[in-house]
């Protein structure tokens, strides 16, 4: 696009995806996007994951912090952020199950036909809560049979199997409100086209 004396030299091209980016002399400027970020799909179960997140966010900073600057690391900081680390990937797991949003190959689904569609969605949600209640038991069993203490504090490593259990079972939850969804978009959709776009959401 061609630049006006009134701009000094500058063009702006067309924002793509909220960001405004500016053709100057030296190269080229993307500035922020503005755009105010959407939290509407946050709900109250996902707040122990942010409250781990933000926990473990400052262990580490605690950790850098006592080691770099000042020259004596505390060490249970490891430890425990290594700990904390493996409950915010289960628990923070919960709200991708709520949101049917973990990674899935969609490449070969989108050319079956409808009838094996459905079929595939409903062999996908009973192969998931199955797969989250056998998780759900064998954590428990874990929990059950662990005595061994953590090596910086007096705190059962039982702990970690219980809250991973506890994420399980909350992602057999939603798995089973993910499924009656796609039922339900099953029976009411008007056209499997309708359908196809209720249980992709």
């Amino acid at each position: 696009m061609a630049s006006s004396p009134e701009d000094g030299g500058r063009s702006k091209a067309a924002p793509a995806g909220g960001e405004e980016v500016t053709e100057t002399e030296t190269g080229t400027e993307i500035l922020a996007d503005d755009t105010p970020v959407d939290l509407s799909d946050l709900r109250w179960a996902d707040a122990p994951a942010f409250i781990l997140f933000w926990v473990l966010a400052f262990v580490v900073f605690l950790q850098f912090f006592t080691r770099y600057i000042l020259n004596d690391s505390l060490g249970w900081t490891e430890e425990i952020a290594r700990y904390l680390l493996v409950c915010v990937a289960f628990v923070g797991a919960i709200m991708a199950v709520r949101k049917n949003s973990h990674i899935s190959v969609e490449f070969f689904y989108r050319y079956l036909p409808y009838k094996a569609r459905r079929w595939l969605i409903t062999l996908v949600d009973l192969s998931r809560i199955v797969f989250f209640i056998a998780m759900t038991v064998i954590c428990i069993k874990l929990a059950n049979k662990t005595n061994q203490k953590m090596a910086s504090i007096e705190v059962s490593k039982a702990v970690i199997y219980w809250i991973v259990a506890a994420a399980f079972v909350a992602m057999t939850f939603y798995s089973l409100r993910v499924a009656q969804r796609h039922w339900k978009a099953k029976a009411t959709s008007p056209s499997p086209e309708d359908s196809h776009a209720q249980v992709m959401d």
